[in-house]
């Protein structure tokens, strides 16, 4: 008889399913397809059956997905994830499988390769086509980026392809990542610098977890020195992963990272098309992938030997997932790295309490870097004591402020002011009934302009007259 396996699928259910694993047997972590009423559905092993059920009734796995199974550590990882933030093991397994087709089996794509055959009649498109080819070694390109790169039309691929000069070849349809050279040589250091990267390199090369915070004043050059810990960690063959709190963020980052390691990193967050996000997915679980760049969704990435985890501007609010799986991607990280052994580091210029205190208590290693890099002096701060200056009605810039202004405009320099407020009152309220004034599109409160006697929506940009009576009671 088939022996029994517990499967953990992706659907809303309290517990493992049983089913028969396949002829030759299934590994603990793999994924595989199995059935759930008239479904095809996915899931991992996740151990042993439990038995006691009608071995009649039992189904069989329909099949066993051609990827690496979770390994113990991440599986590990899910688990705890699951009791600390109290989220059903379903909705775990599918943040760790949030990729498109992956129970689809290996695709290919047609690509065009040159043949040592010549056209019997050359023309300048037709040129521009093998000397493209030939400036890049003969590599196999797909026939619409041939034609974009080459600037020809595909009529003239297809009269190449008669003529035998191109051929059509079968490629896999995710092909591999550029790799990334540790050893390029990154940007000069300070001496302060210099000591904290070689503090974390040390402790990236121990193969054990460990969590660091890297505290930096604005300008520090946190970003370089942990990108020393990086090459660190790719250099043993590990991967890392650098989380960034705003996909604005990225391509700035992408472009510092290929300028240290000559190609750039994998991206994973919601911007990434559906195609490199299946890519980024099995380069994770195969090892292939060196170092990813994403939001906080890239913990639930199946590594295969993540050795490093930054959490750049780790006092950021935007880590905290509030819908579906609540967590906070920091707590995540130090979770993910203490299973697998990996180190995290956490850099900020304003660190959160919850890392401060544990630096503090000796939990987590702490660098600080105290200097600005280069010439970059940090700026003179003072504070206005309004009660100290007469403040007409009328205005609300002190006199020393307005001073202040005015030298900075005749030296030829900017100045900026920020306001605490938008608008006159950022709630309008009936004071009979108590209603607040509502966006109609959106469920934000309007924000009362009295000068230009509107009300706006600063979340979706409405605006509306400002109302002369109450919507609700009339008054």
């Amino acid at each position: 008889a088939a022996s029994l396996v517990a499967v953990w699928t992706v659907e809303p259910l309290d517990k493992t399913l049983d089913y028969k694993a396949p002829e030759g047997g299934v590994r603990i972590g793999a994924y595989v397809a199995v059935p759930l009423g008239p479904r095809k559905v996915l899931g991992v092993v996740w151990g042993p059956g439990d038995g006691g059920w009608d071995p009649a009734k039992i189904r069989r796995i329909l099949g066993v997905i051609d990827v690496p199974p979770i390994g113990s550590a991440m599986r590990g990882f899910l688990a705890k994830a699951a009791d600390y933030t109290l989220t059903p093991m379903p909705m775990m397994i599918r943040l760790a499988t949030r990729a498109p087709g992956i129970m689809d089996p290996p695709g290919s794509l047609k690509v065009l390769r040159l043949t040592q055959h010549r056209p019997d009649r050359v023309t300048d498109a037709r040129q521009r086509v093998i000397a493209f080819l030939e400036e890049h070694g003969g590599m196999a390109i797909a026939p619409g980026e041939l034609a974009e790169f080459a600037g020809v039309s595909g009529s003239v691929l297809k009269g190449l392809q008669d003529q035998g000069v191109l051929q059509i070849e079968a490629a896999p349809r995710d092909g591999p990542f550029p790799r990334l050279d540790p050893d390029v040589p990154g940007r000069p250091l300070s001496e302060g610098q210099h000591a904290a990267a070689i503090m974390l390199r040390e402790a990236v090369r121990s193969a054990a977890y460990g969590t660091t915070l890297l505290k930096g004043v604005t300008g520090s050059g946190k970003t370089e020195v942990y990108l020393e810990a990086v090459a660190a960690c790719l250099a043993t063959g590990r991967q890392a992963l650098v989380l960034l709190p705003e996909i604005a963020l990225t391509a700035e980052f992408m472009a510092r990272v290929e300028a240290r390691f000559g190609a750039e990193p994998i991206e994973w967050h919601s911007g990434v098309t559906m195609a490199n996000r299946r890519r980024a997915w099995k380069a994770a679980a195969t090892g292939e992938g060196q170092l990813f760049v994403g939001a906080r969704s890239a913990l639930f990435l199946p590594f295969a030997r993540l050795g490093l985890i930054v959490v750049d501007e780790e006092h950021d609010g935007s880590y905290k997932q509030e819908e579906g799986a609540i967590y906070h991607a920091r707590d995540m990280a130090v979770l993910r790295a203490h299973g697998c052994g990996a180190q995290v580091i956490l850099a900020s210029a304003t660190p959160s309490l919850e890392s401060w205190a544990n630096a503090d208590a000796g939990k987590y290693a702490r660098i600080d870097l105290t200097e600005r890099f280069g010439d970059a002096v940090l700026p003179q701060m003072a504070t206005i004591d309004l009660r100290a200056e007469e403040l007409p009605r009328d205005r609300w810039i002190t006199e020393s402020l307005a001073s202040e202004i005015s030298a900075r405009l005749e030296a030829g320099e900017q100045s900026l002011l920020f306001l605490n407020r938008r608008g006159y009152a950022p709630v309008t309220m009936c004071r009979a009934c108590g209603t607040q004034i509502g966006c109609d599109h959106c469920d934000a409160r309007m924000v009362e302009h009295r000068f230009i006697a509107r009300l706006m929506c600063h979340q979706c940009g409405e605006t509306n007259p400002l109302p002369k009576a109450c919507p609700s009671c009339g008054r």
